[in-house]
């Protein structure tokens, strides 16, 4: 497998002295997903979980639902000089009679760890047809649950601690209580790993889940929580305008820049408790 952090020597500089060290840093690799032998995607990702990620980018794409629609992830060879595997290859074999995405919904065959939406074909055709509605959900949060979300989330990212360098995905109860994280690189990764944990383990959809994210709330973001089932998303930073005009659309709560004591409600507040 490949590893979750890389040590490299750095030169420190600070208050005018310069001394050397040796930093971790958070690994950052290609993962190409194929389907049926076919390629897919090529995702920059930190390794581990992958099949997790794997199973929840078909999910946010809409290819697949459950765990019964795939019936085979492995590993494919690598290419290196020695013929190791590099563990960057997997192929994901469905179901018969699950059919594959259609050309519309195909990306770009490279995608960047900070950005999973740009290599779609079409704005339009992101906009995917979700299994679950999740503007019925009639869970409610009270906001000092989501006040604290965020340092629940920090306290859980295990890899983070020592590169200070990745995203995290956190899977919450309405009361808070941490069901799954992830981390990645990639903060759309983080939540397909998170994702494809819930679809593999037979949780899809993630009704009355509160989905909280260490970074900004992007449209992708918020269409892989809609097309999990999860009603609530909360960010510790901004949400784009798309991802505001997706998530009333759709019914579910988006709130952004949860800091502290205070956050921004941007739709359906309705399920947001009681003011801090």
């Amino acid at each position: 497998m490949g590893r979750v952090t890389v040590r490299r020597r750095v030169l420190r500089l600070r208050d005018s002295t310069a001394t050397r060290k040796v930093d971790a840093l958070a690994a950052e690799e290609p993962l190409e997903i194929r389907l049926g032998g076919r390629p897919l995607t090529v995702t920059m990702r930190t390794p581990g979980d992958d099949f997790d990620l794997a199973a929840g980018f078909l999910v946010g794409e809409g290819v697949i639902s459950s765990a019964e629609e795939i019936t085979a992830i492995r590993y494919c060879a690598g290419a290196t000089a020695d013929g190791r595997n590099t563990y960057n290859v997997l192929d994901v074999t469905l179901a018969a009679g699950t059919a594959p995405p259609p050309a519309s919904l195909e990306r770009n065959f490279y995608t960047t760890s900070s950005c999973g939406v740009c290599g779609k074909a079409s704005l339009d055709a992101v906009r995917t047809v979700a299994t679950w509605r999740v503007d019925g959900d009639p869970v409610r949060v009270p906001a000092e649950v989501i006040a604290a979300l965020p340092d629940r989330l920090r306290a859980a990212q295990r890899v983070f601690d020592r590169t200070g360098g990745l995203h995290a995905a956190g899977l919450f109860a309405p009361d808070g209580t941490p069901l799954c994280v992830r981390e990645d690189v990639g903060r759309h990764n983080a939540v397909d790993k998170l994702v494809g944990w819930a679809v593999r383990d037979g949780r899809l959809p993630l009704a009355s889940g509160v989905l909280m994210v260490s970074g900004r709330a992007s449209f992708e973001l918020v269409q892989k929580a809609v097309m999990a089932g999860i009603p609530v998303l909360a960010a510790v930073s901004a949400p784009s305008s798309l991802a505001v005009e997706l998530a009333a659309e759709a019914g579910l709560t988006l709130a952004g820049f949860v800091r502290g004591a205070s956050m921004n409600v941007y739709s359906r507040e309705d399920r947001i408790g009681a003011a801090i």
